[in-house]
């Protein structure tokens, strides 16, 4: 009967974690002449994060081919965060990529979007076309 029971403990819960619904957000590299920003800023503030927060590398898809200038979008995998650390990292990266915006050459570097409200799921990923795991 233990066994049984184990078994189907087994079971169940393989079959419900690999039900996982990812969720992620979006940050948009526009351009305006000269090609798209540089990820550098956001790349830095994703690895500070990591290192204070004790956690693991997080999971980032690139889509490219959105425009002639090589605009593209950065999605990153925000499951691992629990409420509070979602919370800080959303400000975090926001404040860093205002940050990012605001020291750009106003006449030729693109700019960032991100909006922290809207969330990508892996459903919707399925849809896109050009997506890469982008190699830091």
């Amino acid at each position: 009967m233990k066994k049984v029971v184990l078994t189907m403990f087994l079971f169940c819960s393989a079959f419900f974690f690999s039900q996982k619904n990812m969720k992620y957000i979006q940050i948009g590299y526009s351009s305006i002449c000269c090609g798209p920003p540089s990820t550098q800023p956001v790349m830095d503030y994703l690895k500070q994060f990591e290192k204070r927060n004790h956690l693991k590398s997080f999971e980032i898809l690139m889509q490219r081919g959105l425009g002639k200038e090589g605009e593209f979008n950065l999605y990153i995998g925000i499951d691992r965060l629990g409420k509070k650390q979602k919370s800080n990292f959303t400000k975090g990266l926001q404040s860093a990529i205002n940050l990012q915006n605001k020291t750009k050459k106003q006449d030729s570097d693109g700019s960032l979007g991100f909006d922290s409200a809207v969330i990508i799921t892996k459903s919707d990923l399925a849809n896109i076309k050009n997506l890469t795991i982008y190699k830091k």
